[in-house]
């Protein structure tokens, strides 16, 4: 099985960094195509045996899988580029935010196109995939129950993935995409705190990251409801219900609430 990656960039190469880690790919069945040098050198540096084309999009004639990692406002272009070599026995998933696989179908089935549709999926992953930890989103058109599986494999290398409805994809992104930026801000606020308290900064962020990682942990393993899992900590009296008080008089849950709302609300499609 091959796949070629258009955009060699932070998500792309990632990616295909990714890929070389896991068990459905070798290095020499990935090609990242990219019309810049510098990501190209930058993962033949890490792995010789990516293939690597700039602005030669001729390998996804032979690639099983096409996926589109460019900026949104690149991908009807890059389907554009990439359509001579299409065909309706392949995937193509972009995991380019806000473009919705109406937009990609509709580009493809343009002019001498029109009757070659292949399975179309919309990805969202977050940066942790960096990492192979990403929570990522997978959307479908087209395809078989066979190839969701697929897709849903390759991404689970990569950290976790859920198959969804692509009308809740918006919502999604808010959660995981959005949402590990939130999460990214809790920890810095905590730092900043440990500091005040005399913490040094790197100390303060290896406790709070630990703690982040053991309570997700925790509620993953147990299924708990997270309020189950507080009122084990929360004594009456003691200093971890005055916090959480605190936490709430300052309009923490409104907060959230609101940043999810918003986030969601700026990604709905009409």
């Amino acid at each position: 099985m091959k796949i070629t990656i258009i955009g060699g960039g932070n998500m792309g190469g990632a990616i295909a960094r990714g890929l070389t880690q896991g068990s459905l790919f070798q290095a020499n069945d990935i090609t990242v195509v990219d019309i810049i040098e510098a990501p190209l050198k930058t993962l033949s540096n890490f792995n010789n045996q990516i293939h690597t084309h700039l602005g030669d999009y001729s390998s996804i004639a032979f690639a099983d899988i096409v996926l589109l990692a460019v900026k949104p406002w690149l991908i009807l272009e890059s389907i554009r580029n990439i359509k001579p070599y299409i065909n309706e026995k392949q995937i193509l998933a972009s995991v380019a935010a806000g473009i919705s696989i109406k937009e990609m179908s509709d580009e493809l089935n343009k002019e001498d196109k029109k009757d070659i549709l292949p399975a179309i999926f919309r990805v969202v992953p977050n940066t942790a995939v960096s990492v192979c930890k990403s929570m990522t989103l997978i959307a479908s058109n087209n395809a078989s129950a066979e190839q969701e599986t697929l897709l849903l494999n390759i991404f689970n290398e990569l950290g976790w993935a859920i198959l969804i409805e692509e009308n809740k994809i918006p919502a999604g992104t808010a959660l995981t995409s959005c949402g590990i930026a939130y999460l990214f801000k809790y920890i810095r606020a905590a730092m900043l705190a440990g500091i005040e308290m005399g913490f040094y900064p790197q100390q303060a962020q290896d406790m709070i990251i630990k703690t982040m990682l053991g309570a997700g942990y925790l509620l993953n393993e147990t299924k708990q409801h997270p309020e189950i899992e507080i009122d084990k900590v929360t004594t009456p009296g003691g200093i971890t219900i005055k916090g959480i008080n605190e936490l709430e008089a300052n309009g923490f849950t409104h907060s959230i609430l609101q940043a999810m709302r918003v986030s969601n609300l700026s990604n709905t499609e009409d």
